[in-house]
This record gives structure tokens, C-alpha cells and sequence, in this order.
């Protein structure tokens, strides 16, 4: 290696050094900073923020040729764009843009903003979990990922996670973005002893109650599906009187809390909502009266499935999140998650918005004899009954004669059910008419793939369109 050579491989910026760690922390506040900040905010402080912020991401947009394409095709110039007030010009994307851009630019597509010197800095990359399909690249530069990462932190501690507390983790690993964040998270701010368990193939589930009580472990994160699989394997092996499980912190959607609390033994859940793009969103405060959304870093807007638009306050919509502080490697701008949910009245402890948490997806939303049912919204039906696992998948078909659709859903019964009385149940809480179909506990596992993916599969849509 020349001489010149090595100094140049000798200037490359180390991670900590690409950004000042000082003014992250002065920008988005960690514990008691956080709530000092934020408890009397203003609106017109909130959006004077965030405009901001919004103003510098916009020009570091306009810098990546997937938003110079995007944006283009719709005529628009960086000078149409000045303020946060204009955002709604911008054009909504979602995962199918990011596909084509990796389909036409392969392997990583041409939204990450490294652009063609491979000296740009470090960056940090995961996938999506690429279930439906070839997996999504993404993208983080150290500023951006560090702040993913401090936003979940400061979450946990303001639900009152410590430095004392041991956390389990069942959140997957691999090349999946989420249990790696979550322990950057844990790790990075707030001090606690963190166990990386991983999902029910990457740790058995036996192995992962053991784990519990082992360690003295005290708090679980991951997705609550599989965090009540694993208070069923608690209980069938007799081993609560070893464990001492205080917080559960999930993504409890439409399941109820209390029957995940009831499944611990008491133990606190909290709910948060985020995706891989994104990092978190929303989470809950130790009220647990709505979900927060972090407006120092999200830019959250709730527009109509159907038309794109706003929607009214207090009705559902799809969250559109623009994340103000990516404005390093991979800039988030109006993308839809197709997640839906609808905002809270009034105001909480943060002078920041709130809003119901996960309610369903979109793009997973059934059209059955003119409702619109999704899915997880059984859930919340079925929870409260010790005849049932609380775990369900539902089955689409089409009769190719009359072109009528009929969903099955498929439930896991410990015994003495009465199909016709759950069938009124569903059709009372779902405002249509579907079957029922009983199988034994876990007899559904192969097909919600419960014990492998981050989120159970619920519906299975077999009427091949």
C-alpha cells in the first residue's frame, strides 16, 4: 500500500465521528430532559420545530435520484416546496415504489444516498424480512440510526424501564432491522442488561422461558403474539414461581391488554407502533392512554385509503410518515405504511398528538358483501376466552360460479367451544357473516408461521386474483 493510499484509508471517518453526539442529545432529549421539553410545548412550537427540520431533509431529498424521479414525474421543482405547509404536493409512496426502484437499480435500488464515491461514511444496512418476496434494503447513516435508536430508548424509559432491569428480547435477527435496532436501543440508552433471544426458531420457546427465568429477567419486548405463546409454555411447564416478569413492551394492535397482562401474571404491557423504514413512530407513556407520536422526529399525517386525502379528525386513515431527522443516507418522505389507525381527542402528558395505536393494514383489508373487515380486528373478539389460544388465521376463497367471497376463520380451540355461538360472536363484532372452522392448540402454527415471523400471518387469501 503507498503512502498516499494509507492516508487515505486513514482519513475515513470512524462512526461517532460522523456526527456530534452532544447536539443529537440536545435535539431529542433522553429521560427526564425529554418530559421537561416536551410536557408544555406548544403547537405552533411543535410545528415551528418541525418545519424546520422538514426544510433541511427536503434538501437532502432532492439530492437522491429515487425522490428526483418521484418528485418529477409530477413536475415538481425544489422551489415548489418551501415549507412543511407544502408537503401535501409531495406525491405518496410506499414498499411497491421502493421494489421497482431495487427491481431497476438491483441490488439496493437508488434511494440510499450513498451516490457513487465509496467514501460517503459509514452506513449501517439491514433488510425487510422479505416474506412476500425479495427483501427490502435499508439504509442508515450513524446520525440517523442513532436517533431509530435513541427514540425507542427514551420510550422504554419514560414507560419506566431502568438501568436495574434485565430485557428479553424476542424480536428476530439475521438481516431483519428490528432486533438489532432494539438492542442498539437498549444498550446505547438506558443502561439495562439486554438478552437477545430472538424469535421461536432462533431460541425454542422451552428454551426461551428458561432464559426468563434464569436471568431474572424483568422485562420482554417483541410482538405479543409470540410473547403469549410463550406465557402458554410458562404455564404447561409450571415455571411462573421462577419468573418475575414486570413490563411487557409490545405492539398489542387490537388484542386486548388485559388478557396479555392476565397470560404474565400481572405483568404491565405497553404498547408502541413503528416500521423498519420508519423506526418508531408512537409509543405509550406510563398514562398508557394513547400512543404519543414523537413530532420532534415523525411527521405523521392520516390520509383517506380511498382518496389520499386528510382525513377528518378522529376518523381512520393510512399513517404517512415523513421522518424529519433522516437526512443523512436514506431519506423518509411521505411514505405510506398502510397501517391505519385514528387520532385521540385532547391532550396527554406531551404536548405531542396522540393516536389509537395499530388497527389493521390497508392493503390487507377485505371487501366481504360490502364491509370492510380486517383481520386483526379479530383479535380483540376472541381474546378473554379460556376455551381459546387467542390464535386465529383467515381463509379467503371466491365460488367461480356466483363470484361470491367467503372467509373462514380457522381458531384454535382447547375443547368445548360452541362453533355456532363464536360464529354469532364474529359475525355480531364484524358486522358480516363468516365461518368457523375449530382445530387443537398449535394446529395452525404452519400457516400463521407464528414460531418464525416477527408478525403471524392472519389471512390467506386463496381466491387466486
Amino acid at each position: 500500500m503507498t503512502i498516499n493510499k494509507m492516508a487515505d484509508f486513514m482519513t475515513h471517518p470512524t462512526y461517532f465521528e460522523t456526527f456530534d453526539i452532544k447536539q443529537m442529545l440536545a435535539d431529542y432529549p433522553v429521560g427526564d430532559a425529554f418530559t421537561a421539553r416536551y410536557r408544555s410545548i406548544s403547537r405552533d412550537e411543535v410545528h415551528a420545530m418541525q418545519d424546520a427540520r422538514f426544510q433541511k431533509l427536503m434538501a437532502r431529498g432532492w439530492e437522491i435520484p429515487f425522490y428526483q424521479r418521484l418528485w418529477g414525474a409530477q413536475g415538481i421543482e425544489p422551489g415548489d416546496i418551501r415549507t412543511l405547509a407544502d408537503i401535501t404536493k409531495l406525491p405518496v409512496y410506499d414498499k411497491t415504489d421502493l421494489m421497482a426502484s431495487v427491481n431497476a437499480h438491483p441490488p439496493y435500488g437508488d434511494f440510499d444516498g450513498r451516490g457513487a464515491s465509496p467514501d460517503s461514511g459509514p452506513v449501517i444496512f439491514h433488510t425487510t424480512s422479505g416474506t412476500t418476496g425479495r427483501p427490502q434494503p435499508l439504509m442508515f447513516g450513524p446520525k440517523g440510526r442513532e436517533i431509530t435508536n435513541l427514540l425507542v430508548g427514551r420510550m422504554y424509559r419514560w414507560m419506566g424501564l431502568s438501568g436495574q432491569d434485565v430485557v428479553q428480547s424476542v424480536y428476530g435477527h439475521g438481516m431483519i432491522n428490528g432486533g438489532h435496532y432494539i438492542r442498539e436501543a437498549v444498550t446505547h440508552f438506558t443502561n439495562a442488561l439486554f438478552l437477545s433471544a430472538g424469535t421461536g426458531i432462533e431460541t425454542r420457546s422451552i428454551n426461551q422461558v428458561n432464559l426468563l427465568a434464569d436471568f431474572g429477567v424483568t422485562v420482554m419486548v417483541g410482538f405479543v403474539d409470540y410473547i403469549r405463546k410463550l406465557a402458554e409454555v410458562a404455564e404447561a411447564e409450571g415455571m411462573f414461581d421462577r419468573i418475575n416478569l414486570k413490563m411487557i413492551i409490545g405492539h398489542l394492535g387490537t388484542e386486548d391488554r388485559a388478557a396479555t397482562e392476565a397470560a404474565w401474571h400481572g405483568a404491565r404491557a405497553y404498547d408502541w407502533y413503528g416500521v423498519g423504514d420508519t423506526g418508531s413512530i408512537a409509543g405509550e407513556g406510563p398514562d398508557r392512554d394513547g400512543l404519543y407520536v414523537w413530532e420532534d422526529a415523525q411527521y405523521l399525517e392520516l390520509l383517506d385509503v380511498d382518496t389520499g386525502r386528510a382525513v377528518a379528525h378522529g376518523n381512520t386513515g393510512d399513517m404517512v410518515v415523513t421522518c424529519l431527522f433522516k437526512d443523512d443516507i436514506a431519506p423518509c418522505i411521505r411514505f405510506n405504511t398502510h397501517d391505519i389507525t385514528h387520532e385521540l381527542d385532547g391532550r396527554g402528558e406531551l404536548g405531542f398528538k396522540r393516536i389509537a395505536g395499530f388497527k389493521g393494514r390497508s392493503d390487507n383489508m377485505v371487501k366481504l358483501r360490502g364491509i370492510n373487515l380486517f383481520p386483526h380486528a379479530i383479535g380483540a373478539i376472541i381474546e378473554n376466552r379460556g376455551d381459546l389460544t387467542g390464535e386465529y388465521v383467515c381463509r379467503l376463497v371466491r365460488d367461480a360460479a356466483t363470484q361470491r367471497d367467503d372467509m373462514t376463520v380457522v381458531i384454535e380451540s382447547r375443547g368445548g367451544t360452541d362453533t355456532a355461538q363464536l360464529a354469532a360472536l364474529l359475525r355480531q363484532g364484524l358486522n358480516v357473516e363468516v365461518a368457523v372452522e375449530l382445530c387443537e392448540p398449535g394446529g395452525i402454527a404452519a400457516l400463521t408461521q407464528i414460531d418464525v415471523r416477527q408478525k403471524p400471518i392472519r389471512l390467506i387469501d386463496e381466491r387466486g386474483l
